[in-house]
């Protein structure tokens, strides 16, 4: 079997599935053995050797302030979503699941042996995190169930390197938090997993074809965003805590229309169709109906200030509403992941200031400079 480069259903992570194919995901628990998310050191001990390293043994520090604690909670409910992710993966490739079965034994064998270790790298973050809130009283979220828009094994590693880009702009986010609170303890612990989702990252562009390094500096990302598009792979009332706990808001998403969903936009400037359901956004009211006045798109693309185009061509039916919006690519160099919100601004001076004039977000779009000459991973 070898990855092609059609990636149409990863198109769930650019907002909703508008341009995938009608999956019915399966409730998806993490399965039990290992201790997982809280290992007794027997546990540890298999996890760390599957890993290939262990956590760090340098002690944690003394206070942390509370207004990071939020950073480590998203870090965790993030982790615990990669932990079930790839644990689903590897069931499905083991198991022979049709779409998911390789004909090649060896190349499957090293695929999982690959995946093994990243799932427990993955652990040992979710861990890390938990740990730190737990040492200070702080509120850990623990796994939920979760749903995966895959039917195929191109589609998971299409869908693991969409959330592993939007992963690599949060952890931006999570160490600049951090030392703007004063907490500059864990920065050297948050960016050595940063680099580590990078090197995954790199992979998993190899497989689908594509250059593995994507821009010379990533496209950044907010926490409260990330927070949002993991909603969409939660099971609706499955985690067993009140998803307030973790003091972010939830936005609704921005569904890409245009490009596949946003997975196979062209390097180009275009016009770009948006979708957005506002109902649950009380601060939209002034907005609804209209043309789309007051109406911005704010793109993150890469470590550029955040890039805000005016809304057009507004159309509503109740408080959905379709939009256009300019994709200035060739002015910045628009490659790799960008990340769009709705907002009621254009005006920002940095990415955090953008969560306070947010209706909805985030939205994924994706141009790839692709390898024209590498088949991709032949499995």
């Amino acid at each position: 079997m070898r990855f092609t480069t059609a990636i149409a259903s990863a198109a769930a992570f650019a907002g909703l599935a508008v341009a995938a194919p009608a999956v019915q995901p399966r409730a998806f628990s993490i399965p039990a053995g290992d201790g997982f998310p809280s290992p007794n050191p027997a546990q540890l001990a298999v996890i760390n050797d599957l890993a290939d390293g262990t956590l760090s043994n340098a002690p944690p520090p003394a206070k942390i302030n509370e207004a990071s604690f939020p950073v480590f909670q998203l870090i965790a409910f993030n982790e615990n979503f990669e932990v079930a992710f790839f644990s689903s993966l590897i069931q499905n490739i083991t198991n022979g699941v049709p779409g998911f079965d390789l004909p090649s034994s060896p190349k499957k064998d090293e695929l999982l042996d690959i995946l093994q270790t990243v799932l427990a790298q993955e652990k040992l973050h979710a861990i890390n995190a938990i740990n730190t809130l737990k040492k200070f009283n702080a509120f850990a979220p623990t796994p939920c169930q979760y749903q995966f828009p895959t039917s195929n094994i191109y589609e998971a590693i299409s869908l693991a390197e969409r959330f592993t880009d939007l992963v690599l702009g949060t952890l931006q986010d999570a160490a600049q938090i951090l030392a703007r609170n004063g907490d500059v303890g864990p920065v050297r612990g948050v960016t050595a997993s940063l680099g580590q989702e990078g090197q995954q990252e790199g992979f998993y562009r190899i497989l689908l074809s594509k250059k593995p390094s994507e821009k010379p500096f990533l496209t950044t990302n907010v926490a409260a965003f990330a927070f949002s598009a993991l909603q969409q792979f939660i099971v609706p009332g499955s985690c067993p805590f009140p998803l307030d706990s973790i003091k972010l808001p939830i936005f609704p998403a921005v569904n890409v229309i245009s490009g596949k969903g946003g997975v196979a936009v062209e390097p180009r400037d275009q016009t770009l169709s948006f979708q957005v359901d506002l109902t649950s956004v009380k601060t939209a009211d002034k907005y609804v109906g209209g043309k789309g006045d007051g109406l911005f798109v704010t793109y993150f693309s890469g470590q550029l200030l955040p890039i805000s185009v005016p809304v057009v061509n507004a159309k509503w039916a109740g408080r959905v509403v379709t939009f256009e919006a300019n994709f200035p690519f060739s002015a910045n160099f628009m490659y790799g992941l960008s990340v769009a919100s709705l907002t009621t601004s254009g005006a920002f001076a940095a990415p955090g200031d953008v969560v306070a004039a947010t209706l909805a977000a985030p939205g994924l779009i994706q141009v790839d400079d692709r390898v024209k000459s590498w088949d991709g991973f032949k499995l």
